[in-house]
């Protein structure tokens, strides 16, 4: 099968991981067929300070500080170098879209991007969620997108490396037992995120030209990964309380001016 990727290629990663999670072992592929790969991070990957536990906020520029440095030794593995990083909190990026919209027409420019990747378009987060929609945008001006799979819970089913539906152009990458090993370090590497890493699976990468998506729906029927966890009765920091709908209604509200607007040249 011709290779499906792009010459100059630009990672949106929501969090410092999502590289590793989504695409591991295609970076590597399609470095070795010669494409330049960078990444673009798209928050810091730690909440706010004001989600934190109120003893723990102290310890809030440390923790960005460590996330960081997790993800730069990741990059050094791979051999990539990051397009940007970025001070904007986790569970934040669906509410900035217009604004992170921007910060990667500067990356596309500047790097001569031919083909973006983002998280697909599942409900694992909703910062993933968001960069789907960024992406849907850049598609639209006709840059080539392709979505990588990651986690959702479609069928109320854990599905690691799975879209929701297929759509028949999916394209599936069955690791090497070396390129296992190499995902299973890399992940390892991002220890500050150990208790979230277990669900991901090593035997394959799922991906596909970004599919057409009617984003002021919510990407499947049922509970999302996301919202799994809201039931418990308090703000606990590590449960993410976003509300489906409410990312629904701004991403939508996102793309429909954005459609109206001028396209800036590439």
């Amino acid at each position: 099968m011709a290779s499906r990727f792009g010459r100059s290629i630009l990672i949106l990663a929501p969090h410092p991981d999502d590289e590793v999670v989504a695409c591991h072992a295609a970076i590597g592929r399609a470095k070795a067929e010669g494409a330049e790969v960078r990444v673009l991070f798209l928050t810091h990957g730690c909440v706010s300070r004001e989600t934190m536990w109120p003893w723990a906020r102290a310890g809030y520029d440390a923790a960005v500080a460590r996330r960081r440095r997790e993800a730069e030794a990741v990059l050094s593995a791979l051999g990539l170098e990051a397009a940007g990083w970025s001070e904007r909190p986790a569970r934040t990026l669906w509410r900035d879209l217009a604004e992170t919209e921007a910060e990667i027409r500067v990356a596309v420019q500047r790097f001569d991007v031919d083909q973006l990747w983002t998280p697909a378009f599942e409900g694992g987060n909703a910062d993933h969620d968001g960069a789907s929609a960024l992406a849907a945008r850049f598609a639209a001006d006709g840059l080539s997108v392709l979505e990588f799979a990651e986690y959702n819970l479609a069928g109320g089913k854990v599905r690691s490396h799975a879209f929701p539906a297929l759509r028949g152009t999916e394209r599936t990458l069955t690791l090497t037992p070396a390129e296992q090993i190499a995902k299973r370090q890399a992940l390892a590497a991002y220890a500050s995120e150990r208790g979230n890493l277990g669900y991901v699976a090593l035997e394959r990468e799922m991906f596909r030209p970004l599919a057409p998506y009617d984003y002021a729906a919510p990407p499947h029927a049922g509970k999302l990964w996301y919202a799994r966890f809201q039931w418990v009765p308090f703000r606990h920091p590590g449960v993410d309380f976003t509300q489906p709908d409410e990312v629904s209604q701004a991403l939508a509200r996102y793309l429909a001016e954005t459609a109206r607007a001028p396209v800036a040249s590439r």
